[in-house]
């Protein structure tokens, strides 16, 4: 194709015309296996997490799915077959109060704004998958979601049971965590109470220790991530011991992992929602001041009740320690949770910190039982909470003089003798409360019947379509249960009088299983075909944000391995490989509305075009951290592509020319090759491979204009071309037409020529905390110590390190970073 110089690089019409041309032929679209196909490895599964559409897309989605989208690209161009598709979380409370804050209803609103989504996702030139597309709010997919709700309930992993939640008195409805501030309700500013309810929950606890064991598979996965799981789930061996109410004699387990400091216990703590208090602080002068404790208390986040000035008031009531036999007093305390052991603990103020500041706040003893081998006394302020191993029992009866380890076996098996105790392993994790009252979400597919009690609905009658209500907003019960119609119905058992389940579905739910959905998206006769699903699955890469860490990637580990134990799957983990990107920041706070630093992805690509955006939000930084806006930097991308698109016309005027085997600039661009590839494909970083080909471009402009290299020139175009079209589709697809090719999206990925990549000498960046502060030229191959031992030399890094570094990073022929 002839060109001419005259012609202008005009963003918005180029992407438009290869947006057209992808979706016309439905480029990125993929078909499932034929009946009896084998697993096959050219075939991948890349998925970023759904977006919520509360909204239309911000700078983090825009990362997200760029991120994805180079990946993708050169996923296929290797020669992967690569399963990419998109969806919407589209129930749940941030769809809800979106509608609720523009006052329409929760289900125009919500399709409008994915509509907004996709528009916006086409607009940037993602390579997706449309044919899948899925939206969590239709009744195609809840349909399905309501089915699995079913075979849990069947298997007993679904059940009902009382639970307290946050209450506003004056807006008479449930609140969600978030929706409570310092203890009072957002919206009025009311003080929060808490209530007991009957709700639903799913047994996420049968599975705990599968989920902390079955961990080894995980081998991609951020340690971060895995350690926040780890304690999430909250594995801890202990003992199990039974304290008595004095006087009734009625039973109050602990659980604790110190059963060698049970003689330091001076009082007990009962969590504000423990259900023995009502009974035991009936018709006591304490029970008016204990209840009005519990009703405000309970109500505050975890959060605040764990990190602010302890409190608490006493019951009035004691109990006895089993192993000496002690009266101490009952207090209720409002560090204590339900979610951790059983709601009460022995409280040893001598040894734990918060059982000190409450015991010195209420004038409670403080008895040292545990102490350092040596003899030498522990700090005057504060507990002692050494904790190790070199510490000897005191003040503890006939175990006093045991080490600490020695202490805990034998006051354990001392108490299970008697059958006061026993050994045994607690965790923090809780089961899955999955009920919300509230009305945009998936309803709970069952009914109520006087005479059969809670009975399922039949699959052929799924889905319980979701009814069109007016007034959605929450008033003190499920909005449902105001549709009368739509609640009264009939027992699917007897066939009398029934009344369906009001409470909807908690939206983890949706998205514990929409990456299974994906895969089989059309299929109106199952939730999936097992054989596509276990043939696309488990996804390959995911990634997202890591504030989900523990709880929707902790509840799809769960669903995936029960259904893999129900034998609707053949695999038990959901995601081989997770990765978890930073967020955008601007004037350094995350972009938000409400802070007025929002940069909308409309109004940077109407500037500057939807290939400089995607440039630019990958070339912020590592792809981990978090990142800074800055309008100069899209500025720079820009003008980067403006660049390579002067260059492409020069060269498409000269025409073809013979392309040398070798020479500097064939060199430098096999060496670009090697440094895209490696970095992205190995150390998934997506920064330095644009570094690399700005340093390509402006090597190109410097040997341009000599004809002697004009096949080197060539080449290295070309090169730039392909190794920049996963970040810049549209304007490299344009380019590589200048050149008189076509379909770069299905050219092979370039792979670099060892023998031109070798270098004799190479540059090694020497860092300090991150920062550039010399570079060495050093033979190729130089041994790790060796660099290090450079870099430790040199003037320029010496006056930023003193002493010892705290940890050093080498990585070879390349960089050496030293942190102090």
């Amino acid at each position: 194709m002839e060109a001419s110089q005259t012609e202008r690089y005009d963003p918005e019409a180029i992407e438009a015309k290869w947006q057209a041309i992808w979706a016309a032929e439905e480029a990125f679209s993929v078909p499932n296996p034929d009946p009896g196909s084998a697993a096959d490895l050219r075939s991948t599964y890349v998925l970023e997490m759904l977006p919520y559409p509360s909204g239309e897309l911000h700078m983090g989605h825009v990362f997200n799915y760029t991120l994805g989208d180079v990946f993708t690209h050169i996923r296929r161009r290797q020669g992967y077959t690569v399963l990419r598709p998109m969806g919407y979380d589209a129930f749940g409370l941030n769809s809800e109060n979106a509608a609720i804050k523009e006052g329409g209803h929760p289900r125009e609103i919500t399709n409008r704004n994915i509509e907004a989504i996709r528009r916006q996702m086409k607009r940037m030139g993602w390579a997706i998958d449309w044919s899948r597309e899925v939206s969590t709010a239709d009744p195609e997919y809840y349909r399905w979601t309501q089915w699995l709700f079913l075979r849990f309930f069947e298997r007993g992993l679904a059940y009902r049971r009382e639970a307290p939640v946050k209450w506003c008195p004056r807006d008479q409805t449930v609140l969600a965590n978030e929706q409570v501030i310092d203890g009072r309700c957002e919206r009025c500013g009311t003080e929060v109470e808490s209530k007991s309810l009957t709700q639903w929950f799913f047994k996420i606890t049968d599975y705990a220790d599968q989920l902390l064991d079955e961990m080894d598979a995980l081998e991609s996965w951020p340690d971060r991530v895995l350690t926040m799981q780890r304690n999430w789930i909250g594995r801890s061996e202990g003992a199990r011991v039974t304290f008595t109410v004095q006087g009734s004699g009625d039973e109050l387990p602990v659980f604790t992992t110190r059963p060698d400091t049970l003689f330091g216990a001076t009082f007990f703590a009962l969590a504000p929602e423990h259900p023995l208090i009502g009974e035991l602080t009936a018709g006591t002068a304490h029970e008016e001041a204990v209840a009005d404790y519990v009703r405000h208390t309970a109500a505050r986040s975890t959060v605040e009740r764990e990190t602010k000035e302890k409190d608490g008031v006493f019951t009035g009531r004691y109990a006895v320690n089993p192993v000496n036999g002690e009266a101490i007093p009952i207090w209720v305390a409002d560090y204590v949770l339900m979610e951790y052991g059983t709601g009460a603990i022995m409280a040893v103020p001598a040894h734990d910190e918060r059982d000190h500041a409450f015991a010195e706040t209420y004038d409670l003893e403080i008895r040292q039982v545990v102490a350092p081998v040596d003899g030498s006394a522990p700090a005057e302020e504060g507990a002692y909470v050494a904790h190790t191993d070199d510490e000897v029992l005191v003040n503890s009866g006939e175990f006093s003089g045991l080490s600490a380890p020695d202490g805990k076996k034998a006051i354990t098996a001392w108490l299970a003798g008697r059958g006061l105790g026993e050994a045994t392993i607690g965790y923090r994790l809780r089961d899955w409360l999955l009920s919300r009252q509230r009305y945009w979400g998936c309803p709970i597919p069952v009914v109520h019947c006087d005479e059969c009690g809670v009975v399922p609905v039949p699959a052929d009658q799924l889905p319980v379509l979701l009814p069109e209500i007016d007034d959605y907003l929450p008033k003190g019960k499920s909005p449902l249960a105001a549709a009368e119609d739509w609640v009264t119905t009939t027992c699917p058992s007897c066939a009398g009088p029934a009344r369906r389940e009001t409470d909807t579905m908690d939206t983890f739910v949706d998205s514990s299983w929409y990456f299974l959905r994906y895969a089989d998206a059309r299929n109106d006769a199952a939730a999936w075909d097992q054989q596509i699903v276990d043939y696309w699955l488990p996804v390959k890469q995911y990634i997202g944000g890591v504030e989900h860490a523990v709880l929707h990637l902790l509840y799809a580990r769960f669903f995936t391995k029960a259904l893999n134990d129900m034998e609707l799957l053949g695999f038990r983990e959901p995601f081989s490989r997770l990765f978890t990107q930073g967020m955008i920041y601007r004037h350094g706070k995350k972009m938000s509305k409400s802070k007025g630093n929002v940069v909308a992805p409309d109004e940077a690509i109407a500037q500057h075009g939807a290939d400089a955006l995607r440039l630019y939000i990958l070339y912020m930084g590592p792809a981990e951290h978090d990142k800074e806006w800055s309008d100069a930097g899209i500025e720079g991308t820009a003008r980067l592509l403006d660049r390579i698109w002067r260059l492409v016309l020069e060269v498409a005027v000269r025409g073809p020319v013979d392309v040398p085997a070798d020479g500097d600039l064939i060199r430098t661009a096999h060496r670009t090759i090697d440094r895209v590839s490696d970095d992205i494909l190995r150390r998934f970083q997506f920064h330095t491979p644009i570094a690399a080909l700005f340093e390509l471009v402006n090597e190109i402009y410097r040997e341009k204009d000599d004809p002697a290299r004009a096949g080197e020139v060539r080449f290295a175009t070309e090169t730039v071309l392909s190794l920049v079209q996963p970040y810049a589709p549209h304007v490299s697809e344009e380019l590589w037409e200048w050149l008189g090719h076509s379909r770069l999206w299905e050219q092979r990925w370039p792979e670099a020529d060892p023998a031109l990549v070798a270098e004799d000498t190479v540059e090694v960046v020497v860092q300090v905390n991150g920062k550039l502060r010399d570079r060495l030229q050093v033979a190729a191959g130089t041994p790790e110590a060796e660099l290090l031992s450079l870099a430790l030399a040199s003037d320029r890094v010496r006056t930023h390190v003193n002493g010892e570094p705290r940890k050093t990073v080498v990585v070879p022929d390349r960089l050496v970073n030293i942190v102090v």
